[in-house]
């Protein structure tokens, strides 16, 4: 897969308003995908896509326990992304 097609996954998973709801439920710490669904008012299948979109970007991890799976942002999968966006402040003097 090319270097392109990775950063595409990255900004993907930002450009989307569930993805972004789920990532804002996200800051506050590790949620189990029960608890998404409770907040987001999406079907199980939904949030399935969408998080596997999450967690390919690298963005979001996931850990199961039991029946369930418990996601959290990735630090380093934050700071790749930042880092993506660092060549075009470049460019514009920030």
């Amino acid at each position: 897969m090319s270097t392109y097609d990775e950063q595409a996954k990255v900004f993907k998973a930002f450009c989307d308003v569930n993805r972004l709801q789920i990532l804002e439920l996200l800051q506050s710490g590790e949620k189990c995908a029960c608890v998404l669904l409770e907040h987001l008012k999406i079907s199980q299948s939904t949030l399935s896509y969408h998080m596997k979109i999450l967690c390919d970007s690298g963005v979001v991890t996931g850990r199961s326990e039991g029946k369930w799976i418990h996601y959290s942002l990735s630090k380093a999968g934050l700071e790749h992304a930042v880092s993506l966006l660092a060549p075009f402040q470049k460019a514009v003097g920030l």
